[in-house]
């Protein structure tokens, strides 16, 4: 049983972010499962490195359950808040620089080729905090800070792609490319 419990855990975030499009965006309901997704978030890469299960499956399903609750809090919050064009237009190119990493990753390395650098675990710990900061700086600000993180963690991480000779997921900086 312990074997699984990481990717149990990832398996249960990935529930409890489906489970958040049925409640209004801000509402308790939604605040708990969004709390509860951040958590197990924290919890099964500990609970994997603390049992000696990591393993590449739990990995790649660690990645797929942080772009399901990514894309369940945009698909809460985008017709929830107004966003303005500009705003919309970041979102896309964010989009499509994670789609030509992920496309340009699948053709070189016959794989889903989502990585763990240290920036994309910043930009996860900052969508994160989305909620606090959009109560606290409001949208537009909130729209910089998060999106600026989230721009160049994923320029990063397709440069990586692009010039990494062989997939690491672990890889912690384009600093760090090739280097194993």
């Amino acid at each position: 049983m312990i074997k699984y419990a990481a990717s149990a855990i990832t398996i249960i975030r990935i529930i409890f972010a489906v489970l958040m499009l049925f409640f209004v965006p801000f509402s308790p309901p939604f605040f708990v499962l969004y709390a509860l997704c951040c958590v197990s978030d924290v919890l099964d890469g500990f609970v994997a490195r603390k049992t000696n299960t990591e393993s590449k499956l739990g990995e790649t399903l660690d990645s797929i359950a942080d772009f399901i609750l990514i894309a369940v809090i945009f698909v809460a919050f985008i017709p929830f808040l107004m966003f303005e064009a500009w705003m919309l237009w970041w979102i896309g190119a964010i989009a499509l620089l994670r789609f030509s990493s992920l496309g340009i990753g699948f053709a070189r390395f016959h794989a889903l080729t989502f990585l763990h650098t240290y920036s994309n675990k910043v930009t996860g710990i900052a969508l994160s905090l989305f909620p606090v900061l959009y109560y606290s700086l409001g949208l537009s600000a909130t729209v910089i800070i998060l999106f600026s993180i989230a721009g160049l963690s994923a320029i990063e991480e397709l440069i990586i792609t692009i010039k990494a000779r062989k997939l690491d997921r672990n890889i912690i900086s384009m600093f760090h490319i090739n280097k194993t």
